[in-house]
């Protein structure tokens, strides 16, 4: 059955509804609401607490809303396991990298092969990405460089030719050079068409590649808006303009 284009084209890749989730009996989103479109980078913005990590973690199948929905080309999703999620084109570059140390930067890759890549296509188009890791194919992953990792984590999802790639804190625990960097990587990604949603602190270099970014405060995304319309709330609204 063919889509209808018109259908397609307001349809978000994907959304979030009402949805209320946290840990136990503890809720920590309230109601969010967010939608992801087609080749489009949204940046969720926020301080520490304010429920990032945890909408990501329902965005990727990893936590199950206590009410509301999870819904990925228009087709609800809810309770749907991290595996076939990413089976569908959701892929995630977790906070902390999630790479295995104890692999070689090869062996890494290898594992993006679950979904029934070829592993000669996976490493192609790794070290075309990221040609760096093709220089360090042998070397245990981790003794990489903070922003090597960085960079074989997202070469890692990438792999699968994602349709949706979720981010958590690149920049964490990186030096603002090598921020710089693994943000040109994002930017070549999206202008590729990517959909990508992505939670960030460095404030000034998303905002520099996202084309739509919400501020998350108490579990709620409280403004959605341009880059250019919430510039002004970001700084008023907990960065206090430092970044």
């Amino acid at each position: 059955m063919m889509t209808n284009p018109a259908f397609a084209a307001r349809t978000p890749v994907l959304e979030l509804v009402a949805v209320h989730a946290g840990y136990g009996r503890i809720d920590v989103l309230h109601g969010v609401d967010l939608a992801l479109h087609a080749g489009e980078v949204y940046a969720l913005l926020g301080p520490n607490g304010a429920g990032k990590s945890t909408t990501l973690g329902v965005a990727s199948g990893q936590i199950v809303p206590s009410s509301g929905g999870l819904m990925l080309c228009g087709r609800d999703v809810t309770g749907a396991a991290p595996d076939a999620l990413a089976r569908a084109g959701v892929c995630v570059v977790p906070e902390g990298r999630g790479i295995f140390p104890n692999l070689t930067v090869a062996e890494n890759l290898r594992m993006a092969t679950f979904t029934g890549m070829r592993y000669p296509d996976v490493s192609a188009r790794a070290f075309t990405q990221f040609p760096r890791l093709r220089d360090r194919r042998r070397q245990m992953a981790g003794t990489l460089s903070g922003g090597e990792q960085q960079m074989l984590a997202m070469a890692r999802a990438l792999a699968t030719d994602p349709a949706v790639l979720l981010v958590d804190e690149l920049s964490m625990g990186l030096a603002p050079i090598v921020v710089d960097e693994l943000y040109d990587h994002v930017r070549q990604i999206a202008a590729a068409g990517l959909s990508i949603l992505i939670v960030e602190q460095f404030v000034h270099e998303i905002l520099g590649i996202a084309d739509v970014a919400g501020i998350m405060l108490h579990g709620r995304i409280e403004h959605t808006g341009s880059t250019t319309e919430l510039a002004d709330g970001l700084a008023s609204a907990y960065l206090g303009g430092k970044h």
